[in-house]
């Protein structure tokens, strides 16, 4: 079967997207041990990216498509020169929610500038609480600049800030129950992110996996949670409020619960391609730099943005025997 030739992105299993993620470089300041190794990674070289003024072509054409929010991403997208001008022209389409997501060693400085340009929230990595295991698990930076990070933000307006936790047994499992009482204090929601399989080679276990499930119960053992219910959310975060009017924190079980049934999000890499889920691998990429720079008129754009929607699995298979782990990073991926 054929993609429909007009009306939104829809794909063969009746699912509209309407979010798109933009990575603008593969590069990272830091070397996560769940993401990156510590050294001898190779990078893209600065020729094959896409420019802005392409990036902004591809979001116009996917706002035009019914795409009605974006978030760069990276590698760290902060490290791209000059993106404030990139979230400038992207936000000027006329999205209704543009976001970024950063380990936030860049974004005290930046914080104000991207608001202006158009940025509207941010979410922020931190895996840890405590200033010598957050350096041991980024391997570079440290906690103070980037929690000085997130008052900056929010200073600049960019809010709701969200937290993004990676929850790993053995490395950080310990710290649940301090993101909780640390959403409580400041009003940010923590979103815990169960470890997935797509980062660097050799550093994911299934039992390093800390379910979604376990998080929520131990939250709710030391403070009372309930669901927030949101039928028309897309969000891959389920958001849970506490009871006492104390905030809210997420969770995102993409291993031991997946949200595939409704996901309505397109990816577009820094180097061009256009995958339809994280977990894609390489011969369900579709490319748009080329044509970009071949002459290609914008229906030829749509074409495969319809098509790279149109093919999508009904789901990323994780839990299935056979599933086969993209040959691409997350940092070359873009969260």
């Amino acid at each position: 079967m054929s993609p429909p030739i007009n009306g939104p992105l829809i794909d063969s299993h009746g699912r509209v997207h309407t979010d798109l993620r933009i990575s603008v470089t593969d590069r990272c300041n830091f070397r996560c041990v769940y993401c990156m190794p510590e050294e001898g990674v190779p990078f893209l070289p600065r020729a094959e990216l896409l420019t802005f003024e392409e990036i902004t072509r591809v979001a116009t054409i996917a706002h035009r498509l019914g795409v009605r929010s974006v978030r760069f991403t990276g590698g760290e997208p902060l490290v791209r020169r000059d993106l404030v001008d990139l979230v400038a022209m992207v936000a000027g389409v006329g999205f209704d929610d543009v976001a970024l997501t950063t380990n936030g060693t860049g974004l005290a400085r930046l914080a104000p500038r991207l608001a202006d340009a158009g940025l509207r929230r941010v979410n922020v990595s931190c895996d840890s609480l405590r200033p010598e295991r957050f350096s041991r698990i980024r391997r570079r930076g440290d906690l103070a600049t980037v929690l000085a990070a997130m008052d900056a933000a929010e200073s600049a307006g960019l809010t709701p800030l969200k937290v993004n936790v990676v929850a790993i047994a053995g490395v950080n499992d310990d710290e649940v129950e301090d993101f909780g009482a640390f959403a409580r204090r400041t009003g940010r929601e923590v979103r815990f992110i169960e470890f997935m399989p797509l980062d660097a080679p050799g550093s994911w276990q299934r039992d390093q996996v800390v379910a979604a499930a376990d998080i929520l119960a131990r939250l709710h053992a030391r403070w009372p949670l309930e669901a927030v219910v949101d039928p028309g959310d897309p969000a891959p975060a389920e958001r849970y409020r506490f009871q006492d009017g104390g905030g809210t924190i997420g969770v995102v079980a993409s291993v031991t619960r997946p949200f595939c049934g409704t996901c309505n999000r397109l990816r577009l890499t820094a180097d061009g391609a256009v995958r339809n889920c994280l977990f894609a691998n390489a011969d369900a990429e579709r490319s748009v730099r080329d044509l970009l720079r071949g002459g290609a008129d914008d229906a030829e754009v749509e074409a495969v943005l319809r098509r790279a929607v149109w093919d999508k699995l009904p789901g990323h298979a994780i839990n299935d025997p056979g599933f086969l782990r993209p040959a691409r990073s997350m940092s070359m991926i873009g969260g």
